[in-house]
């Protein structure tokens, strides 16, 4: 899985992007809000590791999720 912090412009707020292997856009949430439903996505019981990596990872560099 690979993760994509995307800064958002004037009203329209930062937002994070998880895309699957392929690159299909898997789940797309704000950078700023609690994190949610993450046992979809297989990341139950890492949300404070995931908030950690959103709030130091830049904006616009694609990285694999290794958390």
């Amino acid at each position: 899985m690979y993760i994509i912090k995307v800064k958002g412009k004037a009203k329209i707020p930062d937002y994070i992007q998880l895309r699957d292997d392929n690159f299909v856009l898997v789940a797309y949430f704000r950078a700023d809000r609690p994190l949610k439903n993450l046992e979809k996505y297989n990341l139950a019981g890492k949300e404070e590791a995931l908030r950690r990596l959103i709030e130091t990872m830049p904006f616009g560099k694609l990285q694999k999720l290794e958390i």
